[in-house]
């Protein structure tokens, strides 16, 4: 539909509808958690009982442990952070890689290379979990019997974490950089090395800087995807949980309002981070 034709009231009423209906459900559920991480009551649920920040600062005459006084929740982000810094970093630095080989380079084989790359993204999360497990353990049971070797990091462990969540966000990474890659004007290169620039000062000064804004925007969607993943994580993860396994463990041992605090902290440090990146994107437009 052509935005400047006249539209009739029902549609305008029905447009208007749709979107109030669209923000109330993507809305509504965290605004409840919100509110009821202050709500002065044991359960997160209603009914309201009355403002508090115990769930945050903890009370320990009516022994309430608070967010930031439950060591073990506390560790859990640690390790959380922990884990999406490293998932983060070796995710970019091989899809950068990834998108160059994609981009740059043409040899036999490459559009199957493409196809399975992109394979680990539609597998269920469980599965790719347990064939990575099961595939660490194997090798990790064969070079111990014929090395006597003992390789902890097959073992399941936050290191077997980390390569289990790059194993599919790595293909998040090269697709959101080779988007960026390959809109880039390789004539700019090709004056570079005219007027003598090495390949390492045209990659650090022309081609890096050019791809910055999708280097930037794909750490920051893999390391929300790595710092909230369940799924895989879940089969992978040893004694050190991450944020995500330690509450649905809290979740079946019966929920209190301190995971609603826990989910009160993501949400005001998800928004913080987005509107750094937004500001940044805006510094660079200018």
């Amino acid at each position: 539909m052509i935005p400047s034709l006249p539209r009739p009231w029902w549609l305008k009423a029905a447009t208007v509808l749709f979107v109030i209906a669209f923000l109330l459900f993507l809305f509504m559920p965290l605004a409840t958690v919100a509110a009821f991480a202050f709500n002065d009551a044991p359960y997160p649920a209603p009914p309201w009982q009355g403002f508090t920040l115990d769930w945050f600062i903890g009370n320990e005459s009516l022994a309430r442990t608070g967010l930031f006084r439950d060591e073990e929740l506390l560790g859990s982000i640690l390790t959380s952070l922990l884990v999406a810094s490293w998932v983060t970093l070796l995710s970019v630095m091989i899809g950068t890689t990834n998108a160059f080989l994609m981009e740059r380079m043409r040899f036999r084989g490459q559009g199957l290379l493409s196809l399975l790359m992109l394979v680990p993204l539609v597998i269920p999360g469980v599965i790719l979990g347990i064939s990575i497990l099961a595939f660490a353990s194997r090798v990790a049971d064969l070079l111990g019997d014929l090395f006597g070797w003992e390789v902890e990091f097959l073992r399941p462990g936050l290191p077997l974490v980390v390569l289990g969540q790059i194993s599919y966000l790595i293909a998040i990474a090269t697709l959101t950089i080779s988007a960026r890659l390959k809109r880039f004007d390789r004539t700019l290169e090709e004056a570079a090395y005219n007027l003598g620039a090495s390949r390492l000062a045209v990659l650090g000064t022309i081609t890096l800087p050019y791809l910055q804004p999708a280097l930037i925007g794909s750490a920051a969607i893999v390391f929300l995807m790595s710092f909230e993943n369940f799924n895989t994580t879940l089969m992978l993860v040893g004694a050190d949980s991450p944020l995500t396994v330690m509450m649905y463990g809290r979740m079946r041992d019966g929920a209190t309002p301190v995971l609603n605090a826990v989910s009160v902290f993501l949400m005001v440090a998800s928004a913080a981070l987005a509107l750094l990146l937004m500001r940044g994107d805006d510094r660079q437009r200018r």
